[in-house]
């Protein structure tokens, strides 16, 4: 790639010499996942089976979806658990008798599922997902939020926190309330990509004034 040229967002292996990082929505194929551009999977054994590995008990019958937002980095081992995963919670025992065939599966109620269910899973912009760190079913993660390797998400992480732990417990917030506030305002992730290259230097940085006059 020449020096001058940018990342294309609908290229699967952006980095020729690195094919262990690959863009996520020209991998997925399933319609109930959804990334935003740029947004990649790091794996030493490639990127290609992210479904796979990284997102799992995601069924289409259950409908819940995964959506990621732009700019997103998720490290090699990182797990979605999807609501595909959660047991019958209403009544005495947990057991799933309606997956085996036959009597059991007559007897049950399918609707005692939806007890469980939590909802969509929603990662937003720039957010950093260390590795093999673990979002369970429903969770809500904010934009620049960092979770930490080998963290257990359990519930919705606030934008630009870092989380860490299991159950992830919040650390510490990355800038004070007002410059998160400027920052979800600003929205760098929706400029278009030549605006953006024009000022990393300032979305890399820490002059909340000079992104805001960014052009």
């Amino acid at each position: 790639m020449p020096s001058h040229a940018l990342p294309d967002p609908e290229a699967k292996f952006p980095v020729t010499e690195f094919p262990r990082i690959g863009f996520l929505k020209n991998i997925v194929r399933s319609p109930l996942i959804e990334v935003g551009d740029y947004s990649y999977y790091d794996d030493p054994d490639g990127p290609d089976r992210f479904e796979e590995k990284c997102v799992l008990y995601h069924y289409d019958f259950v409908g819940d979806r995964l959506v990621i937002g732009r700019f997103c980095a998720v490290a090699t081992g990182v797990q979605f658990i999807m609501n595909g995963a959660n047991h019958a919670l209403g009544g005495f025992s947990t057991f799933p008798f309606g997956i085996f065939p036959g009597a059991w599966r007559e007897g049950f109620d399918p609707a005692a599922y939806a007890t469980g269910h939590r909802g969509d899973t929603t990662v937003g912009n720039d957010v950093w997902l260390g590795m093999e760190a673990t979002v369970l079913p429903g969770v809500t993660i904010g934009d620049g939020a960092i979770v930490a390797a080998k963290s257990v998400v359990t519930k919705d992480i606030p934008a630009y926190a870092i989380v860490a732990g299991n159950p992830a417990r919040v650390v510490r917030m990355r800038f004070p309330a007002a410059t998160v506030e400027r920052l979800q305002a600003i929205a760098w992730w929706n400029w278009s990509v030549d605006k953006v290259t024009r000022n990393i230097a300032a979305i890399t940085g820490a002059d909340i004034e000079a992104l805001e006059k960014a052009e």
